[in-house]
């Protein structure tokens, strides 16, 4: 019998083992997930094999990337559809074609900027676009700022500073936008999301919800739809405690929660989450969900073994 998961519009399946990895393969942990227009599933994943490449029935196309990148962390595929990759052990961010070529790297290849020192980049999380294709890089775990960029790899501007107050960050680890051209910021430790308009004025912020981690912005939609998804909690004080975190939140444009997916507690059963770090839809509304399972658990298990680090949620019409 197949785990079902939300309510109303926002009904998902639970699919598992969709992808086919080839024998001997893992992922180790998926850090991104992104997909094509033509609805293939590209995984960013901190095993041998940097992107994974899926069809859409699950099936392995294709990687690349080996040798290239130090440690996945964000895609995101460009409006021409290419692929923006952000590698926080290398401080950059890579624009790729879909079959690896490199084509734009912003930042410098294993030099970090000063910490917090507001210069791109130091370990950098993640790219959004503007609706005219300008550049948006969350940067990230040494910095507290957004930098925009032109389409051609320009620097344009920054904002951020540390802090709790509006328009400060702490820990800026993932961004969107919609089609108006709001951008939506993952202010992790500061448990919100941040509205900007383009030019980074403040302008409201998302509350209760734990540790938002990874944000993706459907605008396929008349009104777009934000789906969150929250890590469960990273001291040992708290650590067993329910209902915080390890769960995917589904908002509106005014930040009114439609769906909440998830168990109240973290794990690797279906209907679980361990550490929901990465997401995208494909053109039929179902969600692929990226766990960076390994950070979160698998360095603690004895012996060490493969954990989930890919799910599938299938859109219940």
């Amino acid at each position: 019998m197949s785990l079902i998961l939300g309510s109303g519009e926002f009904r998902y399946e639970v699919i598992e083992g969709w992808s086919k990895l080839p024998d001997g393969w893992t992922f180790k942990e998926v850090a991104a997930v992104a997909v094509d227009s033509k609805d293939q599933v590209y995984c960013f994943t901190r095993g041998a094999h940097p992107v994974i490449v899926f069809g859409r029935d699950g099936n392995f196309l294709r990687s690349w990337g080996e040798g290239v990148f130090t440690r996945a962390h964000g895609a995101t595929i460009g409006p021409d559809q290419t692929i923006f990759l952000t590698d926080d052990g290398d401080h950059t961010v890579r624009k790729c074609t879909l079959e690896g070529k490199v084509l734009l790297t912003l930042g410098i290849p294993g030099a970090a900027a000063p910490y917090q020192s507001g210069e791109p980049f130091n370990r950098c999380t993640h790219v959004a676009f503007s609706p005219r294709g300008d550049i948006y890089v969350s940067d990230g775990y040494g910095n507290s700022r957004v930098h925009k960029y032109s389409p051609d790899g320009k620097l344009v501007f920054s904002w951020g500073e540390p802090g709790c107050d509006p328009g400060q960050f702490n820990i800026v680890h993932n961004i969107c936008t919609d089609k108006e051209g709001w951008v939506y910021v993952a202010d992790r430790e500061n448990h919100r999301v941040q509205v900007f308009d383009g030019n980074g004025k403040y302008e409201t912020q998302w509350n209760n919800m734990h540790r938002p981690c990874a944000l993706y912005m459907d605008t396929t939609k008349r009104e777009p739809i934000c789906y969150v998804g929250e890590l469960g909690p990273g001291m040992s004080v708290n650590k067993d405690a329910p209902n915080l975190g390890n769960r995917l939140d589904i908002y509106d444009k005014t930040g009114k929660r439609l769906a909440r997916l998830g168990d109240i507690r973290g794990g690797e059963a279906p209907g679980q989450f361990i550490a929901p770090h990465g997401l995208a839809l494909n053109s039929a509304g179902d969600i692929f969900v990226a766990e960076v399972s390994w950070t979160i658990m698998g360095q603690h298990l004895k012996p060490q073994r493969e954990l989930r680090s890919l799910q599938k949620l299938r859109k219940l019409n």
